[in-house]
């Protein structure tokens, strides 16, 4: 089971984008789709899908919340992945920017930078946002994906804080690179602040930045990160050591100290909507939407009809 797991929000269009990012990357797949009737969206579909073996999930619930890049998905192009070769890594990102860029837009064109050989920022046609880069092989292996989140406006220079205040509430988690902005350094950014790091948290990298420039967005609903919980102490354990914004408290959704939306949800729950019958998936979502923090046994009991 994959603890953590991305989520994606659209308005209609989670299916379609599921099946587009599958066509685009490797090794990946839809592997289910559930219909929720009568939630406060109207009918919403539940998508879970994997792209180049990492587990994603996504919604159709409205035009509520919009993806931005203050969290974007860093795409690893390392050569290690095509039996070491840096040809075929260049020709799979090359070929990777040119599907995710139609419609979309280019936030850093791909070229070569300081940092990497070859480098992208892709906002595509359904406002999901990839950083694209030909990985050194030289360095500790990371997976091919990994999430990058953006501390811009008034969370910018928390990013190391956030950092280690996830690390805190992830027991099974560590420090990986950290790189500061220099002084002297042209930009806005405050010396001593967080250019690039990472760090993992369970089974999942992650990347933190902060950027003083100035940006028209910041963390919202329309990514949140998922906690797949084994039991009700996971879900007790987990949901208040987030949760920092009380009326963002819904349906296992909450928004912790920094703006990020996280869910904390039983894997149960998952596996009930994917393989119950329609009537079954409407009981179990008439009996988690009046909950803030989800409750296993009565969303099993719904199930169940009882």
């Amino acid at each position: 089971m994959q603890k953590i797991v991305p989520h994606l929000w659209f308005d209609k269009e989670a299916a379609e984008a599921a099946e587009f990012y599958a066509s685009v990357f490797p090794e990946s797949r839809v592997t289910s789709i559930t219909r929720m009737e009568g939630t406060p969206s109207g009918d919403a579909d539940m998508v879970i899908f994997e792209l180049w073996n990492q587990k994603f999930m996504a919604v159709s619930a409205g035009p509520l919340f919009k993806p931005n890049p203050s969290i974007s998905f860093m795409v690893n192009f390392d050569p290690l992945f095509f039996n070491g070769s840096q040809e075929s890594a260049r020709e799979k990102i090359d070929e990777v920017w040119s599907k995710l860029s139609q419609g979309g837009n280019a936030l850093m064109p791909i070229d070569e930078y300081p940092f990497s050989k070859r480098y992208g920022w892709i906002q595509d046609k359904y406002g999901i946002s990839w950083q694209l880069i030909l990985t050194n092989p030289d360095g500790e292996p990371r997976p091919p994906i990994i999430t990058s989140l953006l501390f811009v406006g008034d969370q910018c220079g928390r990013a190391e804080e956030a950092i280690n205040f996830y690390c805190s509430v992830f027991t099974n988690s560590r420090l990986g690179s950290l790189h500061r902005y220099p002084e002297g350094g042209p930009g806005p950014d405050k010396p001593g602040t967080v250019m690039f790091a990472d760090f993992k948290l369970e089974d999942s990298w992650f990347t933190a930045m902060d950027s003083a420039h100035a940006h028209k967005f910041g963390f919202n609903e329309g990514i949140s990160i998922v906690v797949n919980c084994e039991d009700q102490q996971e879900l007790d354990y987990f949901f208040p050591k987030l949760s920092a914004v009380p009326e963002a408290e819904q349906c296992g959704w909450l928004k912790d100290k920094f703006g990020v939306s996280w869910q904390v949800t039983p894997i149960v729950l998952e596996e009930l909507m994917v393989k119950g019958t329609q009537e079954e998936v409407n009981r179990i979502t008439q009996a988690l939407l009046p909950m803030k923090r989800l409750e296993i046994a009565p969303l099993v009991s719904a199930f169940e009809g009882k």
